[in-house]
């Protein structure tokens, strides 16, 4: 049984904190502008009254936010996780956060002799609730057996990528190849829905080929079905390519198609779509086409 603090109980965070009291941990939360979800009370999570009692009162803070300057935040502002620590703590946090400040973060975590993990995770809130997350780690192996049982109760797929960074590296190449994958499975079923055939009967039996992923599974459906209610948000997206895009330019790497994708997520919330789910890529992709999949062709 470890004590394990866990900041950050959105619609990911808090599924994701309920499995770790389940699986027979004490778990530390704190109230922040709302209180904790009342299922994880009365499991019996501990409400702190600061991020700083959390890490008192843990031996393995977790943090999963939004962005860097959040995960900087809870670590380093007033009354914050840093304040709290003592040495042999671990650190672990599971936002998808810039990789080279994930580097310096790190850094100062290990100058409290405190070890620290970057874990972002990959499968959105149908993972987090099943337990079945992709968990992408960077830092110490010794640093990550300890903690694998932990991610062992949150997350199916773990792997030990490399050393601190890394694991936030993967996770932005993890959304590169998602977005890049959305805008391949949109314009497929645009081009064939304006060319007269049946999206959904195209899809079916694309699953079966070599072009079936579970983006055309699972985003294909959605936008066959007109369902965009947020599952993992386009400006969550977005922020994620912000990411590669800056990283990209700072080693000298080109990456003209996530620059694309990129565009035309901006297209979507320049509509206001900034909370849709990410699938709805394919509106803007419609709005070049002139064509809603569904729509009958003209003629």
């Amino acid at each position: 049984m470890s004590k394990v603090g866990f900041i950050g109980l959105g619609i990911m965070g808090a599924p994701m904190a309920g499995h770790l009291i389940d699986g027979g941990h004490e778990l530390f939360v704190v109230q922040h502008r709302s209180a904790p979800p009342q299922d994880l009370l009365d499991k019996g999570a501990v409400v702190c009254a600061s991020n700083r009692e959390v890490a008192e009162r843990a031996d393995v803070i977790i943090t999963m936010v939004p962005d860097t300057p959040q995960v900087e935040a809870v670590l380093f502002g007033s009354d914050g996780v840093a304040e709290g620590l003592s040495p042999a703590k671990t650190v672990v946090d599971m936002s998808s956060i810039a990789p080279i400040e994930t580097k310096r973060i790190a850094a100062r975590i290990n100058d409290l002799r405190c070890s620290y993990l970057d874990a972002p995770v990959s499968g959105g809130e149908v993972g987090a609730k099943a337990a079945s997350l992709t968990i992408m780690v960077g830092g110490p192996e010794a640093v990550f057996e300890q903690v694998r049982p932990l991610f062992e109760l949150m997350g199916k797929n773990i792997t030990l990528v490399g050393g601190n960074g890394d694991g936030q590296t993967c996770k932005v190449a993890n959304q590169i190849i998602v977005a890049l994958t959305i805008e391949a499975v949109g314009e497929a079923l645009v081009f064939a829905a304006k060319a007269g055939a049946d999206p959904a009967r195209v899809r079916q039996a694309l699953m079966g080929g070599f072009a079936s992923s579970r983006i055309l599974e699972v985003h294909g459906q959605r936008m066959i079905d007109r369902s965009f209610d947020p599952g993992f948000r386009i400006a969550l997206h977005q922020k994620d390519l912000n990411l590669a895009l800056q990283g990209a330019r700072s080693i000298g790497v080109s990456l003209p198609n996530t620059a694309t994708c990129q565009e035309l997520f901006n297209a979507c919330t320049a509509h206001g779509g900034d909370g849709w789910d990410h699938s709805a890529m394919v509106r803007a992709l419609e709005v070049l086409a002139d064509h809603e999949i569904g729509q009958p062709p003209a003629g």
